[in-house]
């Protein structure tokens, strides 16, 4: 494992080596990365409702090439207008944009990085409390979400399922569950 930079060698600025319309690539002492551009930061939300069903989105991500099971989730601040909202504000907006649920309360629940060795992106994990949906969802118009609503009961074996259809399922999902029941 490579050291800790010295204190003298943390403060210096990286190399911009590439900036695209979303994403920004570094590299500083031999480490190449990745920031979000316009954007202040990422939230997740697990949503569970009264009946003990856990709220998931699905949709096709182009870098895997597959269509993914995940928590709801998106940016803070990237939308025109909302640059300065507060990732509780994002969550809610984002869970209603992507599930059709409106939450009276999100709960904080941890932050940490999505993928440490390859991203500054630390994404913010919410409970989402005293749910009612309200629209149908889906996401935004360059989204194409589907919503799937699973009994806890079962979620081991439909995310299984899932898998055994070329799907993949984030790990954020069992994160967040972790972190509900600890």
């Amino acid at each position: 494992m490579k050291p800790p930079l010295p204190a003298s060698r943390q403060d210096l600025a990286p190399d911009v080596l590439f900036e695209g319309r979303f994403l920004r690539v570094k590299r500083k002492d031999g480490w190449e990365y990745v920031d979000r551009c316009k954007t202040s930061g990422v939230v997740g939300i697990l949503a569970i409702t009264d009946h003990r069903e856990l709220i998931l989105v699905e949709q096709f991500r182009v870098p895997v090439n597959k269509r993914v099971i995940d928590i709801p989730a998106g940016l803070v601040g990237d939308i025109a207008g909302k640059e300065t909202e507060t990732p509780v504000e994002a969550a809610k907006r984002e869970l209603l944009e992507e599930t059709g649920y409106d939450a009276q309360r999100m709960e904080y629940l941890s932050e940490g990085p999505t993928s440490a060795g390859l991203s500054t992106e630390l994404i913010t994990l919410f409970r989402a409390g005293d749910l009612e949906k309200v629209s149908k969802g889906g996401g935004d118009e360059s989204e194409n979400i589907q919503v799937h609503v699973v009994p806890l009961a079962e979620l081991k074996s439909w995310t299984e399922a899932r898998r055994q259809e070329g799907c993949l399922v984030d790990y954020k999902v069992f994160a967040a569950l972790y972190l509900e029941i600890s």
